[in-house]
This record gives structure tokens, sequence and C-alpha cells, in this order.
């Protein structure tokens, strides 16, 4: 191997990489596979100017929206892969939002099935935490010189890429910190191959000879830090840390993945959809995502570099054990974990236990 490879990775690890960075800074990319060649450009922070500056760049042809199946069902398209919307030359940005994010829109012009590289470029857009929509028209109606300046990744290496992102776990950093509740936790933070931290809390001293307790707890900042009364997480959080400590030990993993993996500004946009009356479940899937995007590949990573693999789960989510146990991790137990019914967060958890099997006794006991 190389320095070049050691240092940077694969060439199209780097390209993948590279792209990645351009959607983040709302720049477009060029994605290639065998017949096709695409110009995409997220949707996430859209404005006129940059529609028009878009427009102009493929100036022999309108471009197209691609969204994913969710968004297109949510507008009326039966279809189970992403699809390709044609739009008008005179679309303004706002109307290209609403169609790609919209809790009202419906679209009666013939839609076609996204291209392969369409669907990649969706992909890598969905890991920057952005709306799951881009702009795109083909390549070669682009100005040579303009082409040559625009990052260009293989479709099938950006699938390569999302695949092996719950890989290469590294650990960056930890302390000791003393808790308010006069119980000192260890954090190690680690580094995944996206660059995002995320946390382990070893609180006390587990028991290395016996199946260790553990949450898997996704970071909510609205509920953790700020005490949002709409969902349970922030009582859960406290729930599992005082059970932690009354067993003498276990692990919180606090894992980045704000809405259940769509983001903090997804979430904010599904609380909106929520506000006009879906639940939320809809509320994800009228944006275009899953129900929940969330890999629980990351966690088991984390709990093999802490040498724990036989693991006691404090959750009422069926999925997480689903998730964890085919991530290789034994799960001998489930200890429920339920927070208080309250009016304002009753809605959320009837839409978790009859729409996503969540197993809350609970809400069975207020209804």
């Amino acid at each position: 191997m190389s320095a070049v490879s050691v240092i940077f990775g694969s060439r199209e690890h780097l390209a993948a990489s590279r792209a990645l960075s351009e959607l983040q800074a709302r720049r477009p990319i060029r994605v290639r596979a065998p017949g096709e060649d695409l110009i995409a450009l997220p949707v996430e922070g859209l404005d006129d100017q940059r529609l028009r500056d878009f427009s102009m760049l493929c100036s022999s042809e309108a471009p197209m929206l691609i969204v994913t199946q969710q968004r297109a069902r949510a507008i009326g398209i039966e279809t189970s892969t992403p699809m390709a919307l044609p739009l008008s030359r005179t679309i303004e940005a706002s109307s290209v939002l609403e169609l790609a994010a919209g809790n009202k829109s419906h679209f009666i012009v013939e839609a076609r099935a996204a291209d392969y590289a369409a669907t990649a470029a969706i992909r890598l857009v969905k890991l920057v935490r952005g709306l799951p929509a881009i702009l795109a028209a083909h390549a070669t109606v682009i100005d040579n010189d303009v082409i040559r300046s625009i990052s260009v990744v293989d479709a099938d290496a950006v699938h390569r890429f999302v695949a092996d992102a719950t890989n290469g776990l590294a650990l960056a950093s930890e302390a000791t910190i003393p808790l308010a509740s006069g119980t000192s936790a260890r954090f190690v933070v680690f580094r995944d191959a996206l660059g995002v931290e995320q946390v382990a809390i070893v609180v006390g001293k587990p028991a290395e000879s016996k199946p260790v307790p553990v949450r898997l707890h996704s970071a909510c900042l609205t509920g953790d830090v700020f005490g949002s009364r709409r969902c349970d997480c922030g009582d859960q959080l406290q729930l599992a840390l005082a059970h932690l400590e009354s067993l003498g030990g276990g692990i919180i993993l606090y894992l980045a993945q704000e809405g259940r993996g769509i983001g903090l500004a997804n979430k904010m946009r599904a609380y909106r959809l929520q506000d006009g009356g879906l639940d939320t479940r809809d509320a994800n899937t009228v944006l275009g995502f899953e129900d929940d995007e969330r890999d629980y590949g990351i966690a088991a990573g984390m709990l093999r570099n802490l040498n724990y693999t036989r693991i006691v789960l404090l959750t009422n989510n069926p999925t997480k054990l689903d998730g964890l146990t085919r991530a290789g991790i034994e799960i001998t137990a489930r200890v429920p974990l339920e927070a208080p019914v309250t009016p304002h967060n009753k809605r959320y958890l009837t839409t978790k236990a009859q729409r996503s099997g969540h197993k809350l006794v609970t809400l069975k006991e207020t209804s």
C-alpha cells in the first residue's frame, strides 16, 4: 500500500469524501455511472439566484428535481424507486422547495424513474443531513471548462462509501466527568468515518463478567438539553442514567442521530408538518425520508471497541434489538424504559406504539 493510500484512502473514497464536502457547501457535484453523467445540486438552501445560476449552467435543458420514493408517494406518484420530476424553466425556488418538502404538493406532470447516478447523489445528500432532494441535469449540456471545475464521483463508489460509513470507527479522546448525581462517568469519544463524534458514557464500573446494561440514546437537543415536552427523550435519558447508577454501572451510547437520523434542521421541518396535522412517522416520509433513518452499526462498533458484546438493552424499541443483533451484539434481555405520558407527548408516544411497534405499557394504562 502506498503512502498516498495510507494518508488519503482509496481514490474512490477520496472522491466520495470530496463530493460530500461539496454538497455540505451547497455546491454542485458530478456523478457518473455507465451511460450516465449527471450534475447534481442540493435543494437545501435553494434560492432564486442559485436556481437561476443552475438553470444557466444547464443552458440547453431544463433541470429535473430528483426525489426519494417516499417523497414521490407523498405527492401522488405510486413508485418504489426515486423519481425524476421535470421542471419548468420559469419555476421559482419556493415552488421547487414546496415540491421537494411541502405538505400540500401534488405533481401532475409525467415523471420517470431516476437514474442510478441520481440515486447515488440522493444517498450523499442524506449523509450531510440535507433535504433528500437534488436538482439535476445531464453533464453533456454543460461547458467543458465548467465541468472540469466540478468534483466528480462514480455512483458505485458512492454506494460503497455509504455502506462503509459505519466502519473506520476510531477512538478520539476520553475523560472522567463528575455528574450532578454524585456519580462519575467516563466519556469516551469516538469519531466515525464521516468525522462525526459519537460518545460512550461509561457510568460507574460495569462488570465484565456478565451482560452490561446499555442504553442507545439518539441525541435530541430539544429534549435532552432544553426539556422539550413534545418527546420523551430527555426523560428517557435521565431514567437510563438513574437506572445504571442504581445497578452500579452501565453504558449510555449517545449517538449523533438527531430526529431518528434525519438531523436537527429536518427535525424542525418535521415538527412544522406535525403542527399541520401529520404524525411523527408521516412527517418524516413526507420530507422524503424513511420513518427511521438510523443505523446501529456505529453503536455495535462502539461496544466492540469497549470490549462489551453481551448486553442488557434498555429500550422500548424492538428495532434497536434487531439492529444490534444483526450487527453481532448478543442481547440477553430487554429492560423497558418508560417516561411519563403527558398531554404534550401522548400523540408522539401513541404513534411510536401503534405504528412503530414500541412496547409502551404505561400508554395503554392511560388510554
